[in-house]
């Protein structure tokens, strides 16, 4: 069976997706009641589930970069090597 490795910022992206499905639920409810008080919880939790998928995602997109460096740089040791 092939071992799942997680991916940096993947929890966080999709923590942050229920919440921001949940926000958008208490939104719909409270407007649907007339509670203002219920929509503003869903636009506070919208607006918090949204900025840790951005959170998520900017960890991912950092992690490949990494990544790429550290090859590019063995890359070049390699080359660095061969000419000596």
């Amino acid at each position: 069976m092939e071992e799942l490795i997680p991916v940096a910022g993947q929890g966080k992206k999709i923590h942050g997706k229920a919440q921001e499905l949940k926000g958008r639920a208490k939104e719909a409810t409270g407007d649907i009641v007339g509670d203002e008080g219920l929509h503003l919880k869903g636009v506070r939790d919208r607006v918090e589930g949204k900025t840790r998928e951005v959170v998520g995602e900017t960890a991912k997109t950092a992690r490949g970069t990494k990544e790429e460096l550290k090859g590019k740089a063995e890359e070049l040791k390699g080359k660095a090597r061969k000419n000596m």
